[in-house]
């Protein structure tokens, strides 16, 4: 395509040449014997094709450099950021339009004032449209949550976006929850939790590193093996530097749930009035229930911290602790449930071996 322009730039040059070769042997040639010889039209158009043709290379590789620089600027910019923004400069435009009458009744009607006002008009609505860019998105998704309403008040299609924070893709029991079918609507992946993933992924210590590996790789499996809705959320609050304040903020915008496993995060959304899941708390709500008075079979399998207490683990993680079992360490037994404590870190039961019941 370059050499198509570059004969298309040397034609026109040479209709050139040929246009002002009359004007250019007067002043250049005239009285040299040069303004006399034949063909000189020709010459002339030879001369413009060379000098068009040498020009274009340069013009056209300047031109492409600004080209591919726009490109990569606007593969750069995420889609409803340009919505937006177009958007704003559509109103922008309209403005202008409107204010042209009054200036040209008040005799203000330069050309060089007519284009100031349409390409500030125009930057102006751009640059609004894109810092309004997520309200914007909002609205729109509020009027369509509406339309999708029916009569009941019951949303048809409407699916509630689910915001995934740093802790919770580490932790990686959301996949799990996932390929059950309990989380519904659309995971929410923000690009500045991506960033950090990365970020973690790349640290100097191994711990951090392999962290940040499995974040990357628990995403992997939720976009390729997983029957759920993944949105990449490519916006950015720039004027705020923390990730869990940023993800409060998207919360709100997007009238979504953020999914952490992260206490401090959790009371900052509730304080903020954002809905929050919390998978500790699922996994704590869904633990068996244990009644004083029951039975269960467990292994003892350390000392307890006051004296003759034993420990035992379910299934599940919960602790046991067994009066009385430290001298059944290594053993399977029946233990009678005495009490259940319910604490912040967990579930803790009290139990003492059914043995020892039996004989008192």
């Amino acid at each position: 395509m370059r050499k198509w322009f570059q004969l298309l730039f040397a034609v026109i040059g040479g209709a050139l040449g040929v246009q002002w070769s009359d004007t250019i042997r007067k002043p250049f040639f005239e009285g040299s014997g040069l303004d006399s010889m034949p063909g000189f039209q020709i010459w002339m158009f030879v001369l413009g094709a060379a000098l068009f043709y040498s020009l274009g290379s340069f013009v056209l590789q300047y031109v492409s450099r600004l080209v591919q620089r726009g490109e990569e600027h606007v593969d750069s910019v995420p889609i409803t950021e340009l919505l937006a923004g177009s958007a704003g400069m559509a109103i922008g435009l309209l403005v202008s339009s409107v204010l042209f009458g009054p200036l040209d009744h008040i005799g203000m009607t330069s050309p060089l004032i007519h284009m100031l006002c349409v390409a500030l008009f125009a930057w102006a609505g751009y640059r609004l449209g894109s810092v309004k860019k997520d309200e914007l998105m909002s609205l729109l998704d509020k009027r369509q949550s509406g339309r999708d309403r029916g009569g009941s008040g019951e949303a048809k299609g409407f699916e509630e976006h689910k915001i995934l924070d740093t802790s919770v893709i580490i932790d990686g029991r959301i996949a799990d929850i996932c390929k059950t079918g309990f989380i519904e609507g659309t995971l929410v992946i923000p690009e500045f939790v991506l960033e950090e993933l990365q970020h973690i992924a790349d640290s100097s210590d191994l711990l951090k590193r392999n962290r940040g590996r499995r974040g990357l790789d628990i995403l992997n499996k939720i976009q390729k093996e997983l029957d759920v809705k993944v949105l990449i959320y490519e916006g950015d609050f720039e004027e705020i530097s923390e990730v869990d304040s940023k993800l409060v903020r998207l919360a709100k915008v997007l009238q979504g749930k953020v999914i952490t496993n992260d206490f401090n995060l959790n009371k900052v959304c509730e304080l903020q009035g954002v809905s929050v899941l919390n998978i500790n708390d699922l996994a704590n709500a869904v633990k068996p229930v244990v009644l004083p008075g029951e039975e269960i079979l467990v292994q003892v399998i350390k000392d307890g911290k006051e004296h003759g207490q034993g420990v035992a683990y379910l299934d599940d993680g919960t602790m046991i602790v067994v009066e009385g079992g430290r001298d059944f360490i290594g053993t399977t037994l029946d233990v009678l449930v005495t009490s259940v404590l319910q604490t912040s870190a967990g579930r803790m039961i009290f139990a003492k071996p059914k043995l020892l019941e039996k004989a008192l």
